[in-house]
């Protein structure tokens, strides 16, 4: 499986790169009323092309197939922005893999890629959510094979050559080609890991830069995944390939104003996913804990780019991507946090790695 350092550099710190993520969340307006479906989706193209004119390096857009959230085909969405916008990286957060058909992720994400001058990148996850799985007829005994399968394809299809391959769960390649071609050779690919060892080799044997997900604890505790990954590239004679993290937070004038901004729609988002996974409500002490020593990074421009600057150091990142939408917050909220997040933050985490 070939790869492509050029696409992903391993950058020196103060060159990582500063992304902002969203799952499109059903928001509420001013007065609390829910925003629709519609409204949200041109939310977030308003947000990307916020993003785009104050220095953000990329946007991911997640996917999922549920009421709390509005994208559920971010390649369309992320098309919308690439046509309103002119230098930010145009990225999935993550496309679940495992209930698409890796031939029609990789010819849509090549369109985008096309359309938008090469700034589009994918990034590919089993999904923390399992909707999607009888939505498409899937069954979800075959959660583990399903990714197997559709990851082995799609790495094969990177090499944009013609493509010959047989699974269980698919029918069978014979010297297919897949258009369109991209104008690089290929698309820029992350694999999504949640923290488990077999996720982390995984990529590592794909030969795929890996984007952690830190929703929960501190960020340090992930220095060992990032340490394994770059074990089993050295020792499968690879390249050396980028880390990144996603994890959630906001940004506000100050540290409380931020805080208290954040918390109520963080606790409605948090609360309606742990109903259904058997989690207690989120409390305000977790919730500060979480700010204070884990993997939130809320507060003042300055408290983010510290708490940022110093993940970035323990983990030796090449990119790190905020995930600034929580739960129905109003999209006034998002788009001061964008705002902040491109001018002040950025500006001041690359001044402190560089020092």
């Amino acid at each position: 499986m070939s790869v492509t350092p050029d696409l992903q550099p391993v950058l020196p710190p103060h060159e990582v790169r500063l992304g902002l993520d969203t799952f499109g969340d059903m928001t509420v307006d001013e007065d609390g009323r829910p925003r629709t479906f519609g409204q949200v989706l041109r939310e977030v193209v308003e947000q990307g092309m916020l993003a785009d004119e104050v220095g953000v390096d990329a946007i991911g857009l997640g996917e999922h197939h549920r009421d709390d959230f509005a994208i559920s085909a971010p390649e369309i969405v992320l098309g919308a922005i690439a046509s309103r916008t002119s230098r930010i990286l145009l990225g999935t957060a993550v496309t679940v893999l495992s209930s698409d058909d890796p031939v029609r992720v990789y010819e849509k994400m090549a369109t985008l890629d096309g359309v938008s001058g090469g700034r589009a990148e994918v990034t590919l996850g089993r999904g923390s959510f399992t909707e999607s799985f009888p939505l498409f007829g899937l069954n979800l005994s075959d959660y583990e094979r399903l990714f197997s399968e559709k990851l082995d394809l799609f790495a094969l299809l990177r090499s944009e050559e013609p493509v010959s391959w047989e699974g269980t769960l698919r029918g069978p390649l014979r010297d297919a080609q897949v258009y369109p071609k991209t104008e690089a050779g290929t698309l820029r690919t992350w694999i999504g890991v949640g923290g488990s060892p077999e996720s982390v080799v995984r990529a590592a044997r794909y030969g795929f830069p890996m984007m952690l997900a830190i929703i929960g604890g501190e960020p340090s505790r992930f220095a060992p995944f990032a340490d394994l990954y770059r074990r089993a590239l050295t020792e499968l004679g690879r390249p050396e390939l980028p880390v990144g993290v996603h994890a959630p937070g906001f940004v506000a004038a100050t540290d409380e104003e931020a805080r208290e901004l954040m918390f109520p729609h963080f606790k409605a988002n948090r609360d309606r996913i742990g109903a259904e996974r058997g989690w207690g409500p989120t409390t305000r002490m977790q919730f500060d804990m979480e700010v204070e020593n884990g993997a939130v990074f809320a507060g003042s421009p300055e408290t983010v780019a510290q708490k940022i600057a110093k993940t970035v150091r323990q983990l030796g990142l090449s990119r790190f991507d905020l995930k600034y939408s929580n739960g129905p917050m109003p999209h006034r909220h998002s788009l001061e946090a964008i705002r902040l997040y491109g001018t002040e933050v950025i500006p001041r985490v690359r001044e402190l790695l560089a020092g």
